[in-house]
This record gives C-alpha cells, sequence and structure tokens, in this order.
C-alpha cells in the first residue's frame, strides 16, 4: 500500500511538472507529504546512514512513479494536454482549491498567527509576477540545443538549477520557468527523442540534470530550515503561493506550444473540477490508511489532536 501511494504521488507531481503552470511542490502539499518529501531530498545529502536509506527508499518509490507519470506526459498524454487542457486545468483548480480546507486543518497552530499575512501576500505577488511575464507559449524563442556550446551547457545548468528551485516550491512552476527561458520545448523534444532511443540529446539532458542537482542542493536547506525555525510563516508564504497559482492555472492555455485563451466560466468544466476534489479525497483517505497501517501509535495520537 505503501508503494502503491507513493507511486501516485510521484505520477500527480510529474503530470503537474510537465505542465507549465502548475508545480509539483504544489502537489506535494496539497497531498500531505511535503516535509517528508523536502526531509528525504536533505537526508539523502546530510543524513547519517539510516536516515539517508530511509530517504533513498522513499524518494525511489516517489520518483518511479514520477518517471511513469513524466513519461506517459511525454509520449501519451502531449496531445491530451493540448486537446483537453481546460479540462485539466478545471482538474487542477479543484485539487487546489478542495485541498485548501485540508491545509487549513493540518496547519491549524501555524496559521494562529495572524502577524505573518504579510509572507501569503508576498507569495501571491510572487506567482503573479512569474505568470505576467510569462512569454505566450507560440510567441515564447525557444533556445536551440541540438548542438550542445560550453556557453549553452552553462545557460542549460543555470535554467536548470532555477527550474528546480521553482518546481520544490509550491504555487511556482518550474515548467512555467523553462518556458520564459525558451527552454521548456526543447528539454520536452529531447525528453521524447531519448525515449525513442535518439541519444543525441543525451549529454544536454545529462548538463541539464547535473543543473537540477545543484538546484535541489542548494536549496533544499534553506526550505528545511524555513519550514523548522519560521513554520508558521513559511506556511503563510506557501498558501500565498498556492492561492497565487490558481491564476496561474487560469492563463495555463495561453503556455502552450500553440497558445489557447485564458480558461473562462464558459471553458471551465464544473465535472472536472469536482473530479479534482474527488481524486483529493481518495488520496487523503489512501494516506489515512496507510499511516494507520504502519504507524498505528503515531496516527492515533494526531487523530486525538485534531
Amino acid at each position: 500500500m505503501d508503494i502503491f501511494l507513493n507511486m501516485i504521488r510521484g505520477f500527480c507531481m510529474a503530470l503537474a511538472d510537465s505542465v507549465p503552470g502548475v508545480s509539483g511542490g504544489t502537489i506535494a502539499f496539497v497531498l500531505g507529504f511535503y516535509d517528508e518529501f523536502i526531509s528525504s531530498l536533505f537526508f539523502l545529502t546530510h543524513g547519517n546512514r539510516e536516515l539517508k536509506r530511509k530517504s533513498l527508499i522513499f524518494l525511489c518509490k516517489l520518483g518511479l512513479g514520477w518517471v511513469i507519470g513524466m513519461g506517459s506526459s511525454v509520449m501519451v498524454l502531449g496531445s491530451l494536454f493540448t486537446v483537453h487542457i481546460y479540462e485539466l486545468s478545471s482538474l487542477f483548480l479543484g485539487l487546489s482549491i478542495f485541498s485548501l480546507p485540508l491545509i487549513l486543518r493540518e496547519e491549524k497552530e501555524a496559521l494562529k498567527q495572524r502577524s505573518r499575512i504579510g509572507y501569503m501576500l508576498a507569495g501571491i505577488l510572487l506567482v503573479l509576477v512569474i505568470t505576467y511575464f510569462n512569454p505566450v507559449g507560440g510567441k515564447a524563442a525557444s533556445v536551440e540545443i541540438s548542438r550542445l556550446t560550453p556557453l549553452l551547457a552553462g545557460y542549460i545548468f543555470v535554467c536548470a538549477m532555477i527550474a528546480i528551485c521553482a518546481m520544490v516550491l509550491p504555487g511556482i512552476s518550474g515548467s512555467t520557468m523553462l518556458l520564459i527561458f525558451g527552454l521548456y520545448v526543447p528539454i520536452i523534444g529531447a525528453v521524447r527523442e531519448l525515449l525513442h532511443l535518439n541519444f543525441s540529446y543525451l549529454p544536454v539532458l545529462a548538463v541539464f540534470g547535473l543543473g537540477v542537482m545543484a538546484g535541489i542542493i542548494g536549496i533544499i536547506r534553506i526550505v528545511k530550515n524555513a519550514l523548522e525555525q519560521h513554520r508558521a510563516a513559511m506556511v503563510y508564504f506557501i498558501l500565498g503561493l498556492m492561492l497565487g497559482s490558481l491564476y496561474a492555472i487560469i492563463m495555463g492555455p495561453t503556455t502552450l506550444k500553440v497558445p489557447q485563451p485564458a480558461m473562462t466560466l464558459d471553458t471551465f468544466s464544473p465535472l472536472c473540477f469536482i473530479l479534482g476534489g474527488v481524486f483529493l479525497y481518495i488520496l487523503e483517505r489512501l494516506r489515512r490508511f496507510s499511516e494507520a497501517k504502519l504507524h498505528p501509535e503515531a496516527f492515533r495520537a494526531k487523530a486525538e489532536e485534531q
């Protein structure tokens, strides 16, 4: 059950990461495993042998689902994101909005500190600014990566660092950052070519992967320390990022390779919106069932607190 749940989590993160406008970090926070995700990444490089082992097992389960999700996105679901973008955007809206009561319940102690409201406003503003300056999909200049030069390798490395930092933070889409840098379409194309066993793009993806690793090592300590030492401020900031991401999701169709109009009431899908809530409820029940089976004492103590 535990491996199945974490594979679903990773799969959902991959779907979010593959589409501009939604962050895998948002999905992690919505589904209630953001702290475990951040801690596992941190302990992988800074923990003792036992912590590294546990973190590696957790991240492998998550990573397996992520790889399946990203592969499905690139190979199978690419046309779905284009043809049914409004339905998917409605689904992501449902996931985000229906998750708010769950987050308010889980973080009620931190949210009692009203003086932290400024951090929420800062989170909202950050996402709105990034979304506003996001180039429109088809009009965005893409970087030519078929021939890797030292200068291009440096550019890809730095952009990958920034993009993964965005993916880790809820509310900020790493795909959107890649789109701004002109690398979204080329990197997705390179992944597609590699899946078709065209290894000419392997050096580009290797540089991108190294940038991702460097970005994770650089930001994880900051995020983990902020969650531990400034929990209230961080939770308010993350909530602001998530609220701002609602606007990013609405604007998501404009970032497609062939841009579509932003979602309106006419293109909004109530059914998919509700399905987002239903899907969230099912995952929440799976999480609770898994916690009750694997950690019964901690689960009972948490239930009594609530």
